[in-house]
């Protein structure tokens, strides 16, 4: 017969619902009492009966991820993925993610997704954390929700890193290896990381006294594709840059195919750089230089913050989590093999 939770309870030598606060992760149990219970759990292959908890708590015990079409930027989506679903390991809850396409009204259709899921908690990644519309309606509609790497203030809860920082730290290592004409393939139009590289990339060439060339940046998508269709038209300037730094390392492997196609040597003929850090960046040859975009760190610490609202009311936060630069063979001084 399975355990009971009132099996783990006299095991332990607890009560029922110190045993259901360990559960559903309140942080208010001692950690010596915690790890008791744990070992009661463990000693008599306790599970949990999900749907019980949820009609006694009215709660669905789900967590929603909403993000973009998964095609454009996938690395980095996937990454998040991870990164929630280990936040969720260990815990009551599970994850739903649902992604919904940046053309659609979200804010009209949130009510039927809410109606039909009743996620207990949302977690918003761009361009979805930037929707105000979407923000607003979930206020109205009291549903707990974090934000990852929201340009908005209205988010009472966000997690992410100082992106415009590492930008200009990256740009700027092209400029210490002697680089003066540097490409730019920005991100996607409203995404507040198009805005923060941008204005990075734009910090390292004031800071370096090099004159900001508009035809020198190009628009992206965050997608493989849209990176070699930027590199194709900085490429075919007369004048084409010794570098390009891409706003993610999609586009940069995007960059990296059209030098090839081109017949030109990378980073002998072109240095090229990216920012997420993903895994591809240290698949393909030559390993390309990056920026570490903690993203498994940042979905999972949105996961943690928004639950811990839920649990003690915690004050609004804004989180940020460190990042690291990864310099690879894909830069070099221009012209140097």
């Amino acid at each position: 017969m399975p355990a009971r939770i009132e099996d783990v309870a006299a095991h332990a030598g607890v009560s029922t619902k110190t045993v259901s606060r360990v559960l559903n992760g309140y942080p208010s149990v001692r950690a010596r009492l915690r790890a008791r219970i744990e070992a009661s759990i463990r000693a008599l292959n306790y599970v949990p009966n999900a749907s019980a908890r949820s009609l006694a708590g009215n709660r669905s015990y789900l967590v929603a991820l909403l993000y973009d079409n998964p095609m454009a930027g996938s690395s980095y989506t996937m990454e998040l993925i991870v990164g929630v679903l280990q936040a969720c390991k260990g815990t009551p809850y599970n994850a739903v993610l649902h992604p919904f396409d940046a053309a659609d009204d979200l804010a009209a259709r949130i009510d039927g997704f809410v109606a039909t899921h009743r996620p207990d908690a949302l977690v918003l990644v761009p361009p979805h954390a930037n929707n105000a519309e979407l923000l607003q309606r979930l206020d109205e509609l009291d549903i707990p929700y974090s934000t990852i790497s929201s340009r908005l203030r209205q988010s009472r809860i966000d997690v992410g890193f100082d992106e415009r920082r590492a930008a200009a730290e990256i740009v700027g290592h092209l400029v210490s290896l002697g680089h003066r004409r540097i490409g730019h393939i920005a991100g996607l139009k409203g995404h507040g990381a198009r805005t923060w590289r941008l204005s990075g990339y734009r910090d390292a060439l004031r800071k370096a006294g090099i004159a900001y060339d508009e035809s020198l940046v190009v628009d992206g998508d965050f997608a493989f594709a849209s990176g070699v269709a930027g590199a194709r038209a900085l490429l075919d300037r007369r004048r084409p840059p010794t570098a390009i730094f891409a706003a993610n390392d999609d586009m940069a492997c995007g960059v990296m195919r059209e030098a090839y196609e081109r017949g030109l040597a990378i980073p002998g003929d072109l240095s090229v750089c990216g920012f997420d850090g993903t895994p591809v960046s240290q698949l393909i040859s030559p390993g390309l230089t990056t920026v570490h975009q903690p993203c498994r760190e940042l979905g999972c610490l949105a996961v943690q913050s928004v639950l811990q609202s839920i649990r003690d009311s915690a004050a609004p936060q804004q989180a940020r989590v460190p990042y690291r630069m990864h310099l690879r063979a894909s830069t070099a001084a221009p012209g140097k093999p």
